[in-house]
């Protein structure tokens, strides 16, 4: 996806570093980063550069520094073949692959419902269009994630409220229940440790919108 106003595409671990403080305040360029992080995990297989930047990652004691060691861990411990291989078992496959990391399929049980339809009503209020040569429907697990990752980072017009909205219509429903079965994926190894990234940081950002705002005062469970 991109916003009509603004170059949001996600090439890799060195776009996804390069929010700046300025463009949301620090908590929100952090925001930002993680969201890109793991949609950037999963938009397409990984490469050997991408691989070594993320091996480089370092975390703190926290459950989400925590995680994030075990990705770098993971990264040193694998390479672009084997993670591609990964990557096709797991959402391409012959046919089909293992996952289907589209809401409509989360929720419905089938692909391009109705769930798809809500999303692309509301990308298209915030000013988003489909990305030149990205064909995959815009409920793709990644896509969800590059336009929070907007928001967070102060892309659009939208404020905390429909920041929030988005969340809670378009990931809330079925993301966390996407990462826990990709997290016991047969054929997952690396892309179990993205799991647990994923887990972590949507249950901090789950919980962190459920606090109600309070005037001159930022949600504290945000600052991760």
């Amino acid at each position: 996806m991109g916003n009509a106003g603004h170059e949001s595409d996600v090439d890799g671990l060195t776009d996804h570093l390069a929010i700046r403080d300025s463009d949301a305040g620090e908590i929100g360029a952090l925001r930002a980063r993680e969201y890109l992080l793991l949609a950037t995990l999963l938009r397409e297989p990984m490469s050997d550069e991408l691989l070594a930047q993320i091996s480089g990652i370092t975390g703190d004691p926290s459950p989400l520094g925590m995680a994030h060691l075990a990705l770098a861990g993971a990264a040193r411990k694998t390479d672009a073949r084997a993670a591609g291989r990964e990557y096709f078992n797991l959402f391409i496959g012959v046919g089909r692959g293992e996952l289907l990391p589209y809401a409509s399929f989360y929720l419905t049980g089938f692909l391009n419902e109705r769930p798809l339809a809500r999303v692309r009503e509301d990308l298209a209020a915030l000013g988003f269009a489909r990305r030149e040569g990205n064909y995959d429907p815009e409920d793709h697990i990644a896509t969800m994630l590059e336009t929070m990752a907007a928001l967070a980072a102060g892309e659009t017009d939208a404020d905390a409220e429909r920041e929030a909205r988005f969340f809670d219509r378009h990931l809330k429903p079925w993301a966390l229940r996407f990462f826990a079965d990709l997290s016991v994926a047969q054929s997952a190894d690396f892309y179990k440790a993205v799991a647990v990234v994923g887990l972590t940081f949507l249950d901090i950002e789950t919980k962190a919108f459920t606090i109600p705002d309070t005037p001159d005062q930022q949600k504290p469970a945000r600052a991760h």
